[in-house]
Parts: structure tokens; C-alpha cells; sequence
């Protein structure tokens, strides 16, 4: 593995990892055409390679000044013509000096987590175990309102059901049939909205993983380790209590006239609540792949895809299905309350161009930390991404 500083570099092409060594910039001499085709094949390849190696160059010091201008730090993974490059700025854990990239490191999912709860759940509607039109009074016979509420309205947000402190640390780890009984009393407990109307609230996704576990017989832990990380081979996601020995979920902090201030990381009390909507832990590349899985066939395929994101009870905002839709464009934000962490994924619906952005350093402010995105998005492909 490469480390250039404190940073690793690698590019993935299709299902090979690739490494290249960026010590110097490799210098381009003009060729005219003839002279060209007298070239042996080799020479034409290495030319390619080098003009290949001159732009992934040429892409990593944009990127890197980029997150270095707003004062933030992390590591990304930049997709160019189907070609996925990480590329990192930093440490992702300052006191052990990890730079962001390392391979020892690994960051939280947030809320880019739950495109993964949906798929699973898309799955088991594909098996013929329920419809997006259930109600999930089936799985939760004791919450009021259930009766009115679909799982279709869990995967897009227009349950009406809204809990607060979901993210705050409560002071104790809980298993997840407990994390999921905290929130049906919660839900209980306070007034809610009837269904319809979007309101973006991590409550509906616990509930989705509480439907698996019912479903399945299975823990939502085992379900992700079977249905998404072995099938697609992923050697860099775990959950916070599974990572091993020798590697280490990354450290936040925020910029305070000096880098690197108010370390904050992810307390295994926070992360035990999140069960589906937060409690997950890997890398842009290895989420990366988990996009690209979700249309091959290896988690779902694209006729799947194409029903989780696009539910009859889909607003106007295009969120279905853990991501939000926009034409050709597909995006997630998310964050981690008391934390400084900050991750942003906008993806061409092919996989062919965009970006991955998990930062461990920001200013946790959710326009700015876009606008560092949709700089570089802007710098991959002008015209084709969204600041939104």
C-alpha cells in the first residue's frame, strides 16, 4: 500500500485494486499521429498510462487543495469515467498520527447507512415477505398510528412519526431489539404527525431494521454481514464493536484557529441506538462498492433499484429508499450529533462519475461541507452535479 506523507492512494478498476506510485509528475511530450501508429502496442499503452497517471495526479492536488482551503480533513473517493480514485487529506486520527487514508482507519457511515437498510428491506419485498404498502402494524402491533403507516412510508420519511434525542448519548450501550423498543416508547410517548408529509427523522429506519430482525429471525447485524458485506467482499466495514485488533474508527475534530481541535469520536453508547440509520463503519471506497452492489446484482439488481427509489410514497423532494433522487443524480448527506464528522455522496445513477466524501474534520456546517463536494464535483464533470 502506498502512503504518500500521510496519505494512502489507491484506485480501484472494476474488481482489481490497482497502485500506482505518484513521486514525481510525469512529463507529456506531443506525438504526431504517424508517429504514433509506428509505435509498438506497449509504448501506446504506457503512453496511456502515464497521461492516466498525469490526470489521477493533476485530480489528487485539486482535491486535496480543495479540503485543504475550508480547513476540513478526510478522505474521498473520486469516480471519473467509472473510475474510482481515493484520495486523502490529513489524519483521521491526529494523537496516532493515521493520516485519513490509512487502512488502519475506518469512519462512520451516518446516515449514508440507511441506502443499506433499504436494499435489505427491498429484498425481502422482492422475496415476497411484505409490499412498500404493508402496514407495519404487522411488526408493531403496540405503536399508535401503526395501522395508518406503510413501510413504504418508513423507506421515504412520510410516516409522520418524529422522535428527538435519537442521537444523543444516553448513557447506556443497548442491544437492538432494545434500541428499537426505545423508540416505539418514545414514539409513544409524545405526539406525532399523520402520514404523508416528509419529515426527515431517523426513527424510520430503526423501525425498518426492527422489520428485519422480525422478518428474518436474524439480527439487522447478521443481515448486513450476509446480504451486503460477503457478497461484495468488503475487508474495511464493520460495525464499531466488531472493528479489530490493530485498526481504529477515526477521530473528529473541527478548526479553531489551529487544526485538529475538540476531538470528538463515536461513543459505542451513540452508535448501539442507531441501529440501521447510524451504527455502521468503513470507507469511501468500500461504500463505493456498496453503491455500484446495489445495481449489479450482487445486493440488488437495477429493476430493484429502481422500485426502492422510486416508492408511491416518494415526495417531491426525491428522497426513496435512503437516497435522494434528482434525474441522473442520486445524494445522501449525513452527520453524527456531538461529533464533527461530515459525509456526502453524489453519484451519476450509473456510478460512472462523482463523489464520495467522508471528512473527519469540518466546521459541522452541512452547506459548507457540500460546497467543498460540489467544488470537486464541479472539477470532475462541469455541468453534471448539483450543489443541492
Amino acid at each position: 500500500m502506498l502512503i504518500l506523507g500521510y496519505e494512502e492512494v489507491t484506485f480501484l478498476e472494476g474488481s482489481k485494486t490497482r497502485h500506482f506510485i505518484l513521486k514525481r509528475l510525469l512529463t507529456k511530450t506531443a506525438i504526431s499521429f504517424t508517429a504514433v501508429s509506428a509505435l509498438p502496442i506497449a509504448a501506446i499503452t504506457s503512453s496511456k498510462d502515464a497521461n492516466a497517471a498525469d490526470d489521477q495526479t493533476e485530480m489528487r492536488s485539486f482535491v486535496r487543495r480543495t479540503i485543504a482551503n475550508d480547513y476540513a480533513r478526510g478522505t474521498t473517493v473520486v469516480v471519473k469515467n467509472g473510475q474510482p480514485q481515493q484520495i486523502s487529506y490529513g489524519y483521521g486520527y491526529y494523537g496516532k498520527r493515521l493520516g485519513a487514508g490509512n487502512s488502519k482507519v475506518v469512519y462512520p457511515v451516518c446516515s449514508l447507512q440507511k441506502v443499506i437498510t433499504a436494499a435489505i428491506i427491498t429484498q425481502l419485498i422482492y422475496a415476497g415477505k411484505f409490499t412498500q404498502d404493508t402496514k407495519i402494524s404487522n411488526w408493531y402491533p403496540n405503536l399508535k398510528g401503526a395501522s395508518n403507516i406503510t413501510v413504504g412510508n418508513l423507506m421515504t420519511h412520510t410516516s409522520g412519526l418524529k422522535a428527538t434525542d435519537t442521537e444523543v448519548n444516553r448513557g447506556r450501550i443497548y442491544s437492538e431489539n432494545d434500541a428499537i423498543n426505545w423508540v416505539v416508547n418514545r414514539l409513544n410517548s409524545t405526539s406525532q404527525n399523520n402520514p404523508g408529509k416528509f419529515s426527515y427523522n431517523n426513527t424510520n429506519y430503526i423501525l425498518l431494521a426492527g422489520i428485519i430482525r422480525q422478518v428474518t429471525g436474524r439480527s439487522y447485524k447478521q443481515n448486513v454481514q450476509e446480504r451486503v458485506i460477503n457478497p461484495l467482499g468488503l475487508k474495511r466495514t464493520y460495525f464499531l464493536e466488531d472493528i479489530p485488533s490493530g485498526m481504529t474508527d477515526g477521530i473528529s475534530y473541527t478548526w479553531n484557529y489551529k487544526n485538529y481541535q475538540w476531538a470528538q469520536y463515536v461513543k459505542k453508547q451513540q452508535a448501539s441506538q442507531l441501529v440501521g440509520a447510524g451504527n455502521l463503519f468503513s470507507t469511501p471506497m468500500d461504500y463505493y462498492k456498496i453503491q455500484v452492489g446495489l445495481t449489479n446484482g450482487k445486493i440488488l439488481d437495477k429493476a430493484e433499484y429502481n422500485y426502492m427509489t422510486n416508492l408511491d410514497t416518494k415526495p417531491s423532494n426525491g428522497y426513496s429508499g435512503g437516497m435522494y433522487i434528482k434525474g441522473n443524480l442520486k445524494s445522501a448527506y449525513g452527520n453524527l450529533y456531538n461529533t464533527h464528522f461530515g459525509n456526502w455522496v453524489q453519484l451519476t445513477r450509473d456510478n460512472q462519475n462523482g463523489l464520495i466524501m467522508f471528512l473527519n474534520q469540518t466546521q459541522n456546517d452541512e452547506a459548507r461541507n457540500k460546497n467543498i463536494g460540489y467544488q470537486i464535483l464541479n472539477h470532475i464533470q462541469p455541468g453534471t452535479f448539483s450543489a443541492k
